[in-house]
Formats: C-alpha cells, structure tokens, sequence
C-alpha cells in the first residue's frame, strides 16, 4: 500500500489551483472531466509519481460544498492510498460494516470510497491499477507535466480528537500496525506515511496537511518570498492546509 494522491478543496478552483502550481513549480496540470458528476471541477498535479488534486463545487448541494461549510473555507478532503489486492480490502472493509460512497469497476482501474463518518475525518479512498505503476486520476501522459521543486508527497496529516484511536481504527481498515514516534502515531505504509495529530485550529477533524520532499529548496524558497507566504519553520499555510517540505533525502 502507498499513498498516492492527496486532495484539498477550495471555494474557488482557479486561484487554489494557480498558488499551488506557483509555488511548487507546475507548468501543467489536468483537470478531470469526470469529477462533475460529484458536482465538481478539478486540478491533478503532478508531484514525482504522487498527486496533489484541487476541488471546488461548481453547484449548490454537494459534499465538497458542506465540508467548505462545516470547516470554514478551504482545506483538505480526501486521501487516495493504493493497493496491490483491491479485492481482499474490498471484503476487509465490508466485513467491518465500512460503507462505500462510490465504485469504480473497469479493467485497469478499480477503485471504492469509504464514507467518512465510518472511516473518521475525512474520505479515503483505495485504489487499484494495471500497471501498478499507472494512475488513472493524473490523466494521461501525467509524467510529463511532473513539478520542478518536490518530488513527491511522503506524507499526509490527520487531525482528530483523539489521535490514538483513529489511528488505530485506520490501521485496523487499512491492515497496517500503528506506529508511535515521538509521542505522535502513525501508520507506516510501502512508501509514504499517515501522521494523526490532535486538532489544533478548532476546524473540526480532516486532512490538515501533508509533506513534500523537495528538490530544488532554493528555488521553492524564493517562491515563497515572491507570493509573500510566510513560513514557519519548514511549513507554509497555503489552501487551508500546511504544507510541510523536506529534503528529498529525509521524510
């Protein structure tokens, strides 16, 4: 299993979506024609072989649109982790009486949402593809559009009440043991990692950020300083999200 898109909502798609691609060094994205029967328009960024995605309603009534309601603006909405064996987490997770939102069953791309109100925070979805390496929400030819400055998203946070249970509640979904570093749990997964933290900004539990490891610190920096976003420490405040930046060498 590894965590392979990380999705954020905005009011608006196309000032949330020019940031992002400014700072992080984008030329390109893709926008999924697909997202509008969930009342929404989109953006999938390249980040290495992961993805940051950007959505915002684009009519009244609908999911993304509470949550903008419930959370006060902007912020994170949905994790996306893919699996080597979609079948047996489709039975784990029925089995636990997890509900599915939404299913996607085609040849190469098999994928189901679970509810957040059973998962805890917000939406996760697994998702399987043939090849492994493909991914069919980057929209094709997606490796060419990758960003200049990080390299890929190695981790995603996860704020709650209380971060030891929902930790153990994802692992128990997920079928990953829960870590404990630093007095802070965690879900290690094949490539990247699920941080819970409590919540701390009184916006309620959902996805409060994630981690990007950086390739090019110097340009990203000045990045930064030309949008005037203000840092503290290693992370920036940007789309209701903080986004944490990392050599490429260390998580």
């Amino acid at each position: 299993m590894r965590l392979r898109q990380v999705a954020l909502v905005a009011d608006q798609l196309a000032p949330a979506r020019d940031a992002l691609m400014t700072l992080l060094g984008l030329a390109d994205d893709y926008q999924d024609p697909g997202v509008g029967e969930f009342g929404l328009e989109n953006s999938v960024m390249s980040i290495g072989d992961t993805f940051l995605e950007v959505v915002a309603p684009t009519q009244a009534e609908t999911s993304a649109g509470r949550l903008l309601q419930q959370r006060g603006g902007n912020g994170g909405y949905m994790v996306l982790f893919q699996v080597d064996d979609i079948e047996l987490y489709r039975e784990h997770t029925q089995a636990l009486s997890i509900r599915k939102i939404w299913n996607i069953d085609q040849p190469n791309t098999k994928a189901f949402h679970l509810h957040p109100k059973d998962m805890g925070a917000t939406i996760v979805s697994l998702d399987w593809m043939n090849p492994a390496q493909a991914w069919t929400w980057g929209g094709e030819g997606w490796e060419t559009r990758a960003a200049k400055y990080v390299g890929e998203i190695a981790e995603v946070d996860i704020q709650t009440d209380d971060p030891q249970a929902l930790a153990q509640h994802w692992a128990e979904v997920l079928r990953r043991p829960v870590t404990l570093t630093d007095d802070h749990f965690g879900i290690e997964l094949d490539q990247g990692r699920i941080n819970f933290q409590a919540i701390s900004d009184g916006r309620g539990p959902g996805v409060a950020g994630m981690t990007f490891t950086v390739t090019d610190m110097e340009a990203l920096r000045q990045r930064a300083s030309a949008m005037n976003l203000s840092w503290s420490g290693d992370r920036l405040f940007l789309c209701g999200a903080w986004l944490r930046f990392v050599p490429a060498t260390s998580t």
